[in-house]
C-alpha cells in the first residue's frame, strides 16, 4: 500500500510514519502550518522525513487556521494545564481541523497516484476531538469514496484509532521511533513544559507502557499531580 503519512511531528504521528515504514510503502509525509503555536513540530516531522528517506511537503493554511478562531492552538488563548481527559482542554479543539488537513491529503494522494492516506488519530483523543473519532473516520472515508468516484480509491489508515497513547508508545518502540526526535508540547517552549495536556498525556503514556521517555521536561514530576486529580 503506496501511503501518504500525515505527519505533525508529534509521537503519533512519526511513530505512525515509521510503522508504515515497516509494513507497507512510505510514499512521503505531509505537513501542514495552520497557524498553531508549536508550530516547531513541523521541524520533526522534517527531520523524520530525512531519517526515513522520503519527500516532505508543507502545506501552509495559516489563512485557514487564523480563521478558526478561539482555540488555544492558534489564538492568544492560555494553554490549559492538567489530564488531557478533562472538559477544560476543549479549549484546543481547531474546529473541523482533521476534516480539512484530511480533505487536502486525499486530493494530494489522488494527484500522486497514492493509495493510502495514513493519519495517527487515537483512542485518547475520542473524549475532546470529535474529528478523530471511528465514526468520523467511517465517515469521512465514505465521503472521499463519492469524491473520487471514478478519479482514484485512496484508502483512509488509521490503524491507531481504537487504541491508547501508551499502545503507541509501545508500537513506536517496536519499530524503533526515536521519540526524542518527536515534539508534543502544545506551548512551543525551548522543551516540552511538562504541564499542559498533552505532555502530561505523553509522560502517562510511556509510563503505562514500561518504556524510558527521553523527554527533557521543564516541570518533570507534575504529571504524577495532574493523573491523581483526575
Amino acid at each position: 500500500m503506496d501511503t501518504i503519512v500525515i505527519c505533525s511531528g508529534g509521537l503519533d504521528s512519526v511513530s505512525l510514519a515509521h510503522k508504515v515504514a515497516a509494513e507497507h510503502r512510505l510514499r512521503g509525509l505531509l505537513s501542514f502550518d495552520y497557524g498553531q503555536r508549536h508550530v516547531k513540530e513541523v521541524d520533526f516531522a522534517a527531520r523524520c522525513a530525512t531519517r526515513l528517506g522520503v519527500p516532505h511537503q508543507i502545506v501552509d493554511i495559516s489563512g485557514v487556521g487564523a480563521a478558526l478562531s478561539g482555540s488555544a492552538l492558534t489564538d492568544d488563548v492560555d494553554v490549559p494545564e492538567g489530564h488531557y481527559a478533562e472538559d477544560t482542554m476543549k479549549i484546543t479543539i481547531v474546529p473541523n481541523r482533521n476534516a480539512i488537513m484530511l480533505a487536502i491529503a486525499f486530493g494530494m494522494a489522488a494527484a500522486e497516484n497514492a493509495d493510502a492516506v495514513a493519519a495517527a488519530v487515537h483512542g485518547g483523543d475520542h473524549f475532546i476531538y470529535p474529528d478523530c473519532r471511528p465514526g468520523f473516520i467511517a465517515a469521512f472515508q465514505q465521503m472521499q469514496a463519492h469524491a473520487l468516484d471514478g478519479v482514484a480509491d485512496i484508502t483512509l489508515f488509521t490503524p491507531f484509532v481504537e487504541i491508547s497513547k501508551a499502545d503507541i508508545v509501545t508500537e513506536g518502540a517496536r519499530h524503533g521511533t526515536p521519540f526524542a526526535e518527536t515534539w508534543s508540547c502544545y506551548k512551543g517552549g525551548a522543551v516540552h513544559c511538562g504541564r499542559c495536556g498533552t505532555c502530561v498525556e505523553r509522560r502517562e503514556a510511556f509510563h503505562l507502557a514500561g518504556v524510558a521517555d527521553p523527554t527533557d521536561y521543564a516541570d518533570p514530576d507534575y504529571w504524577k499531580q495532574a493523573v491523581e486529580g483526575r
